[in-house]
Order: structure tokens, then C-alpha cells, then sequence
């Protein structure tokens, strides 16, 4: 066996392992945060909504969730809308959770960034396995779940895409065929962005691929219909690579 191999099930055990020790359970006032402010988790059926649930907790049992910044005590409400984001954008794989993540920090506000001398509203780090998000641009996210701009499913749409160019969690992210077909799609998109054509689209998701993906996402979730409409194509790309269709979610609940 490849030492690769063996570092794939270290790490998945090691999350398994967390996942055992530190079991999350849902308070029902934490119930109530998703219900109330969580649109996707209250189209879901019941069905659904169990799944989601369980997952959830399993991804608050292994992920570390870290304040800076200013932040002295991450909340409840901030683990569980966070946690339910990540939860949202996997749902259709059975057990994902971007195991190579382990940790999410959060800041109140934007924050500045003393490697490239720019404020963040959040980013993604690979090498060090983190999530890092602004609070309040988070909560602005969710405010308006219809305007296609959301920060935490930005943020956890990097993540997915480099967790699949990582072979070290132990997780199969996105089916190859699947993958193929989007990836014909992307650059044809992102060249009408640049011209005018598509207008569906935010421009800085024309920036580079991995920006077109995490700007699909914000609105493959929050705008799925539209989406299915002005662009059929790419829409039935995306729900065949994440494997769940929000609209049909939606209409079996």
C-alpha cells in the first residue's frame, strides 16, 4: 500500500475519531435557529430534514470553530448557521464534510490581511486546513436569500473544489464525468461574462475559474430556478456534480 493510501485513512480516522469523543447534539433551541433562519433547511420534507440534521451534527462534532479578531466566544447560533452552510452546499453526498478542513475562525467584520495588504470578507486556506469567514458579512449573506450573494457558500464552494484536488481526506468528492461536463462549461460562460452576454452572473466571477464556481453556487442555492431557466445547461451540470437539485428539494417537501 502508498503511504498516500495510509495518510487517506489517518486523516479520515482521525475525523472519525473526533466525530466519537466529541458528539454534537442539536438543542432544540438550535432546531429553532435552522427553522427561523435557515430557508434551505425549512423547504426540506421531514425526511430531509432528519438527514440534514444528522449531518449537521457531525460536522459540529468535527470541526473546530475559532473567534479572532475580537470575537472572545463563538456562539451558538454562529456554529450552527456556519455548520448548516457546509451541511447545505454537501448535502448530496451521504457523508462529505471536507474533512481536510477542520477549522472554521470567524471574525466580526472584515478583517485585514497582512500577507497581501488587503481587507477579507473571507478566504479559504488550504495549507493550514482552514475556513475563514466575517461575521457580518456572513449574516448579510443570509439576510437575502434571493440576490444570488452569500458569503459562507462562497467560502465552503472554494473549499469543495480544492478538497477534490486533495488526496490526502480520504474523501471522493466530485464524480470525473460529471466534473468533465462542467468544466467544458465554466470557460463559456466566463468568456460571455467578460463580453456582456451573460448577465446572470456577477463580473467578478469572471476573475478566474475557481471565482466562477463559488459565484455559480451562491446561486445555484439561493436563485435555483432563474438559474435553471436563463441557464438550463450549466444548472443541470452543477445539480449532477453536487448530486442534489434545490428545486426539487424544495417541491418534495
Amino acid at each position: 500500500m502508498s503511504r498516500s493510501f495510509y495518510l487517506r485513512r489517518t486523516n479520515w480516522w482521525m475525523e472519525e475519531l473526533r466525530v466519537l469523543l466529541f458528539q454534537r447534539k442539536l438543542t432544540i433551541e438550535e432546531i429553532k435557529i435552522l427553522e427561523n433562519h435557515f430557508p434551505y433547511y425549512r423547504h426540506l420534507g421531514e425526511k430531509h430534514k432528519i438527514q440534514f440534521r444528522k449531518k449537521l451534527q457531525i460536522v459540529l462534532s468535527s470541526k473546530k470553530f475559532q473567534g479572532r479578531g475580537g470575537i472572545t466566544e463563538v456562539t451558538s447560533e454562529m456554529e450552527i448557521l456556519i455548520g448548516a452552510t457546509l451541511v447545505m452546499v454537501t448535502f448530496g453526498w451521504s457523508r462529505l464534510r471536507l474533512a481536510h478542513f477542520h477549522t472554521i475562525v470567524i471574525y466580526p467584520n472584515t478583517y485585514y490581511s497582512t500577507l497581501n495588504k488587503v481587507y477579507h470578507r473571507g478566504e479559504v486556506n488550504p495549507k493550514h486546513g482552514l475556513i475563514v469567514v466575517s461575521w457580518k458579512c456572513f449574516v448579510e449573506g443570509l439576510a437575502d436569500g434571493k440576490d444570488g450573494v452569500n458569503l459562507g457558500i462562497h467560502e465552503i464552494a472554494h473549499a469543495l473544489k480544492l478538497a477534490n484536488q486533495i488526496d490526502s481526506d480520504g474523501e471522493k468528492e466530485f464524480d470525473q464525468q460529471a466534473w468533465a461536463t462542467y468544466k467544458n462549461l465554466a470557460p463559456l460562460e466566463i468568456q460571455k461574462i467578460i463580453s456582456g452576454q451573460n448577465r446572470f452572473f456577477r463580473e467578478s466571477a469572471s476573475l478566474n475559474e475557481h471565482e466562477f464556481f463559488a459565484v455559480a453556487l451562491e446561486s445555484f442555492f439561493e436563485r435555483p430556478e432563474d438559474f435553471q431557466k436563463d441557464l438550463p445547461e450549466l444548472y443541470d451540470s452543477l445539480v449532477m456534480l453536487l448530486r442534489q437539485n434545490p428545486i426539487v428539494l424544495k417541491k418534495n417537501q
